[in-house]
């Protein structure tokens, strides 16, 4: 197993889309991290030059201290090469983190929840991380079925509001243009200051959306939503289409005309428009498993699970320490996962 730096955008996000549903390993992540003045570091494993492994490596410079990430990755051609991989991979990276000061390596990798991969970490010296990075629990609906059928899959509720949204004439206009993308950060700082969450800035966003929009395969965008009633800008949303699916990736509510369903009418419309894109999932985002009613993402969760379609569970984030400094931003993220408890 060889491990070899990838620098052609083709090859990557092809590999990418073929084997996994994620936007977090694509090229253009990786562009919106560099642009953000994040390292990045592209490489594959190949076996007998046959490429079965790509690991997009974010270098975090964090107040807690420097460390590599990979973002839901890596990803493998098939699970006969998950170890061989992961432990080449392991193993170089293991040599690099010198030059980059990184005192581990945190992996979130799309993997299922099994013991047996459990047991494969563990047996390459990985440790649970104390916290999680992204979304492990998250909601999928399959866009295999009708309109009318993936309503009629709908909780009735859900699909009543929708249907309410467009005859109280709610409008939803999809277009990223700067004035647009200050109108959703209005909203996200609305949102921000109830759910009480670190907020991405307009700069970051801005990026992330050009990064999308500037790739050449009509199969990858970045899609920024609003919904108005009445003249008033009420919810937004950011839909990052790639490969196969399309993703819910950020949100924003007003606090004003709360029982206007501009947020149904919202996601109605970006599931019209990834059925039309061709996409055959949509993806949700994170959800929580608790069923505790004062979960901070308990309404958000009621709302995704609405819409119909089936729960997917990863295995929790990995660390690979590389020095005793480890203990020092596991103590940090230690106590960050116990605020966070519910």
């Amino acid at each position: 197993m060889e491990i070899k730096s990838i620098q052609d955008q083709k090859i990557w996000d092809s590999f990418v889309t073929q084997h996994q549903h994620t936007f977090l390993h694509s090229w253009a992540w990786g562009e919106v991290n560099k642009k953000t003045e994040e390292h990045i570091i592209r490489v594959g494993a190949y076996h007998d030059n046959a490429l079965v492994c790509v690991a997009l490596v974010i270098v975090v410079a964090a107040r807690r201290g420097t460390f590599l990430f990979i973002p839901h990755g890596p990803i493998f051609k098939s699970k006969e090469y998950l170890h061989p991989a992961l432990k080449a991979l392991s193993v170089f990276l293991g040599s690099i983190h010198k030059k980059y000061n990184a005192s581990f390596l945190r992996i979130s990798p799309l993997l299922e929840d099994t013991q047996q991969n459990d047991a494969l970490f563990s047996k390459l010296g990985y440790r649970s991380a104390p916290i999680y990075m992204h979304a492990e629990n998250s909601w999928v609906l399959p866009l295999d079925k009708s309109k009318d059928e993936l309503l009629a899959g709908m909780r009735k509720t859900t699909r009543n509001l929708i249907r309410r949204g467009d005859k109280d004439g709610v409008e939803v206009i999809c277009d990223h243009s700067d004035s647009n993308l200050k109108e959703f950060c209005k909203l996200y700082n609305e949102t921000v200051q109830k759910h009480g969450f670190t907020p991405f800035s307009y700069s970051f966003l801005r990026t992330e959306i050009d990064a999308f929009n500037d790739s050449e395969d009509p199969n990858i965008s970045a899609r920024l939503y609003l919904a108005s009633w009445q003249g008033h800008i009420l919810s937004g949303a950011i839909i990052i289409h790639y490969g196969n699916s399309a993703f819910y990736h950020h949100g924003a509510n007003s606090l004003l005309h709360a029982k206007v369903p501009s947020s149904y009418a919202l996601q109605w419309q970006a599931i019209c428009d990834a059925i039309e894109a061709g996409k055959e999932f949509y993806n949700f985002w994170g959800i929580t498993k608790s069923e505790n009613k004062k979960h901070p993402w308990a309404g958000l969760t009621l709302f995704k699970k609405g819409f119909g379609g089936m729960n997917k569970d990863y295995i929790h984030a990995y660390d690979l320490p590389f020095s005793h400094k480890y203990l020092i931003p596991y103590g940090i993220d230690s106590f960050r996962m116990w605020r966070r408890r519910v």
